[in-house]
């Protein structure tokens, strides 16, 4: 299965052009969207340009991205809320846990992040699930200036008792790129200048193939 990866959109044209272009010359079998797909005051417009594309988009919500978002995703035709909610393609299962807040040299799902990550846990990840995430693992792929680690420590956690084969995520702009941590493939997809996505070769069963974009 070829899974292509981005996050951090926030409803810049060329972004969703060159998402396009790329599902175009690439041929995914489905689009991943790892939240920050849109701005807080007026999400519709990037939703609707999402739900008009060629292949199924799976998404969960970030920090930019209003509550609204996931009506928006549920309403739309060939839009998914990954959040909690399993959704397979192509044989291939998927999961997302959605909702970031920024808060000094760390990122937090929500309020009640631990109490997410068991539900998480318990009801919906498997070793070979793709998990989708905004924010990076804590100390992967999420250096801020270079200087001091901004990711979640939630996220972190699940790679360590859980750990799924693939993890795709986004929210730290300065780090795109793939690492392996504990047998899993973390790819921050974060769209921007250093970087357009990911594009994935997974199987469900093998250490997926990964190239940044």
């Amino acid at each position: 299965m070829r899974i292509y990866a981005v996050a951090d959109i926030h409803a810049k044209r060329q972004r969703l052009d060159l998402i396009r272009k790329n599902i175009d010359r690439h041929a995914p079998d489905v689009l991943i969207a790892a939240g920050d797909i849109a701005n807080y005051f007026n999400p519709l417009p990037v939703f609707r340009e999402l739900n008009s594309l060629p292949v199924p988009v799976l998404a969960v919500r970030g920090n930019t991205d209003p509550r609204s978002a996931n009506r928006i995703l549920k309403d739309g035709s060939n839009l998914y809320n990954l959040h909690l909610n399993p959704m397979t393609v192509n044989h291939i299962r998927f999961v997302g846990i959605g909702g970031t807040i920024p808060v000094p040299f760390k990122s937090r799902l929500c309020l009640l992040e631990n109490r997410l990550i068991n539900k998480l846990k318990a009801c919906c990840l498997t070793r070979d699930t793709v998990l989708v995430a905004h924010p990076p693992p804590y100390g992967i792929l999420d250096m801020v200036l270079g200087r001091f680690s901004a990711g979640s420590n939630a996220v972190f956690s699940i790679l360590q008792d859980q750990p799924p084969r693939l993890l795709i995520c986004g929210h730290i702009h300065e780090t795109p790129g793939v690492i392996s941590y504990n047998s899993t493939a973390v790819v921050n997809c974060t769209m921007g200048k250093k970087s357009a996505g990911a594009l994935i070769e997974y199987d469900g069963r093998n250490s997926p193939d990964i190239e940044m974009l």
